[in-house]
């Protein structure tokens, strides 16, 4: 956001010189510093929209994605729990392979990660 705002001030600085009308300059100043703003809600809103769309699908197309949570929570829980405690009793059993799961669990969880770096940071959410 910081970048968006060092780019604003010299854009609208260059308005004095071609716009002589105050609240017309003021106007376009307004709509050049919300147009970021505009743009995030837009993308919001059709994203809701397709998961509005997407949760009116069938049973298969509105549950993927905890579906592949589950399947690599339940492969974590092979790799860390179950195999251990099987070792214990001289019990093999294959391990999951995590370097594939990772990745995909990593893509499910990235947006609450990101929130939480940006907590953090003390970020304010728009």
């Amino acid at each position: 956001m910081s970048l968006l705002n060092q780019l604003i001030g010299p854009v609208t600085g260059l308005l004095d010189k071609w716009i002589p009308d105050a609240d017309t300059k003021q106007k376009i100043a307004h709509e050049i510093a919300t147009m970021s703003e505009k743009h995030a809600q837009e993308i919001s809103l059709a994203q809701i929209k397709l998961n509005t769309e997407e949760a009116k699908g069938s049973a298969f197309q509105r549950n993927w994605r905890p579906a592949t949570g589950w399947v690599c929570v339940l492969g974590f829980a092979v790799n860390f729990l179950i195999s251990p405690l099987a070792a214990g009793f001289g019990v093999d059993i294959p391990q999951a392979d995590t370097g594939t799961m990772m990745p995909i669990l990593m893509g499910l969880l990235g947006l609450g990660g990101l929130r939480s770096f940006e907590k953090t940071k003390q970020v304010e959410g728009k």
